[in-house]
């Protein structure tokens, strides 16, 4: 039996490649197999090549297999483009329609299953898919009922007939693969799973789920790879709260409509990817001078420019801790898995409220589309905290008539918020800078108060666990530092070259700005050497790792920017190589 399989199906872009992978994966996570799923994909509505790899454990699974068990192929291409992955024992299962070749240097089988015939002897090519999935049913040796009730979900609006077609293309499928190749039949069995019932999603949902957790009623959005299932998720679920999605003109547009939500007393926020970012710089800076709660999620592409839209990389690092004009405080979270997606997401949108300033939370493609495995919320343990935000009733008149100073100084930074309409609370709100009742003023003495007083909200942010940490040494001879979506592979990189004798910690980073100093500056004291592992090219975490704790003789560049993530035995080479 295995202990992991990796699977994966291939073909142009717009034939169902992606459905295909999403009817395997849900039935074997209801089963109660651990999955982790990736799709490369090309920059394009309809054409080009694209594949859907998912990895399968009875335990966790937490980044991309660099191995393949199964390839499912609908053309020459996918056969070409992937088959180098394949293991000694693995197979390729393609549609005899292309007539399928087997490259020169490949050990592994391809067998040409008709599924397209079959697909069409039932009534149309259009379920080839499910006789593909058929065929994976027979390699596994799984039960094709698995199969009925994700079959059920997905067509059940289209009738009892696709169903029962879409089953027997299944079954067709299956009994396919046992005529054409019974010795292949139960090759691939998997140990058997706990059937526990687990969440399968992708990044992006669990950042929509957590926003609607937080208490968000709006989102205005222009919609971006990879970030617009954030605003197609909540386009669907906040209605059903009261709330709604706005598709702007522009990122501009989504940035001050987020922000004059907020100052409404409204949760708000807006998504986008780097290039929408560069866009919403000027509004981020007056959500930081005007002092209004502003929560953005960037998840990161390929760049410059349009770059690779459909691409991993981790690229925005700087832009999103200094792009904006002028000094301002700004809170950069980066979760590194589902479920911190999840609860940071929460967590980013109490600190925006508490500290009264911008706060973006940064992902990554792998992060946002990679598809993965994630324990049930506690939706107990969720608490929303809104600052010093008053109630109606909570701000007295003042004796002289004043305004109110809804930029007080204070010791902590945090001035006394309310919402418009509030009695006793009129003040003004611009851009420009100003005095504490928001007058426009441009006196050296009150720029300098208003400055500090803005600064000074870093200082008492609270943010749980801004490092995750795996240092079982005192002095060990590596420490792994990564951020995002590379903490899966880290964490198998750290497992191997611990099992090799090179004793190695790792930390990934959290909360990116500010700047964990405290946590990081222990650890890399302590470590011998410190290579950094990130998708750009100009190593921007190992930048500011340098620029806060020092370190600079015994810290090393580990980078990716090909468009790939990293892969465990391909970062392992690179690792050892450097060591």
């Amino acid at each position: 039996m295995l202990q992991q399989l990796a699977w994966k199906v291939g073909g142009q872009q717009g034939e169902g490649i992606e459905s295909t992978g999403e009817i395997f994966s849900m039935a074997m996570n209801r089963l109660g197999y651990y999955l982790y799923g990736y799709r490369h994909f090309s920059s394009r509505i309809k054409g080009g090549h694209t594949n859907n790899k998912i990895t399968v454990r009875p335990t966790e699974v937490r980044t991309i297999a660099d191995d393949l068990d199964i390839l499912i192929a609908f053309d020459q291409e996918t056969i070409d483009l992937n088959y180098k992955e394949l293991t000694s024992s693995g197979i390729i299962l393609a549609d005899a329609k292309f007539s399928p070749e087997q490259p020169e240097d490949s050990l592994a089988p391809v067998i040409a299953i008709p599924f397209t015939e079959i697909a069409s002897e039932l009534g149309t090519s259009l379920m080839k898919n499910m006789v593909a999935i058929g065929a994976s049913a027979a390699l596994l040796k799984l039960d094709v009922a698995v199969f009925e009730d994700v079959v059920k979900e997905i067509f059940s609006k289209k009738g009892e007939e696709v169903v029962a077609k879409n089953m027997l293309a299944i079954e067709q499928g299956y009994a396919k693969l046992e005529e054409m190749a019974p010795e292949k039949s139960g090759a691939y069995v998997l140990q058997p799973a706990d059937g526990k019932r687990r969440l399968y999603m992708i990044g992006n949902d669990a950042i929509a789920l957590g926003a609607l957790a937080a208490g968000v009623r709006f989102m205005a959005a222009y919609p971006i790879t990879p970030a617009s299932e954030i605003m197609e998720y909540l386009i669907k679920k906040l209605p059903l709260f009261g709330g709604t999605v706005i598709q702007t003109e522009d990122e501009i547009a989504a940035a001050t409509m987020a922000i004059g939500s907020n100052y409404g007393g409204v949760r708000a926020f807006t998504a986008s990817a780097g290039p929408g970012l560069s866009l919403m710089m000027e509004a981020i800076g007056l959500s930081g001078m005007t002092e209004q709660p502003l929560v953005v999620v960037d998840t990161q592409r390929g760049g410059p420019s349009t770059g690779l839209p459909t691409k991993q990389e981790q690229s925005d690092l700087m832009q999103m801790i200094y792009g904006t004009h002028g000094d301002i405080p700004k809170v950069v979270i980066a979760p590194s898995t589902g479920k911190e997606a999840f609860y940071d997401t929460i967590q980013a949108f109490n600190i925006a409220e508490e500290l009264q300033c911008p706060v973006i939370l940064l992902s990554d493609l792998q992060l946002s589309l990679g598809k993965q495995t994630v324990e049930p919320f506690d939706y107990d343990s969720i608490q929303v905290t809104r600052g010093k935000l008053l109630s109606g009733d909570a701000v007295p008149e003042n004796e002289d008539k004043s305004y109110f100073k809804r930029y007080e100084v204070t010791e902590d930074g945090v001035s006394p918020r309310v919402l418009p309409g509030m009695k006793n609370a009129i003040h003004h709100v611009t851009g420009v800078e100003h005095d504490e009742t928001g007058k426009p003023s441009e006196a050296a003495g009150n720029r300098k108060h208003q400055m500090d007083k803005r600064m000074r909200k870093l200082q008492t942010i609270q943010f749980q666990e801004p490092v995750y940490k795996n240092t079982p040494y005192e002095q060990p001879d590596v420490l792994l530092v990564g951020f995002n979506s590379t903490r899966g592979v880290l964490e198998e990189l750290q497992e191997s070259l611990n099992g090799q004798g090179i004793t190695t910690n790792h930390a990934h980073i959290r909360l990116v700005h500010p700047f964990p100093v405290e946590e990081m500056q222990a650890l890399v004291d302590s470590a011998k050497q410190v290579l950094v592992v990130e998708n750009n090219a100009t190593g921007q975490l190992a930048s500011i790792v340098k620029m806060n704790v020092g370190g600079h003789q015994k810290i090393k560049n580990v980078l990716r920017y090909d468009g790939t993530p990293f892969l465990p035995r391909q970062l392992e080479n690179q690792v050892k190589e450097m060591l």
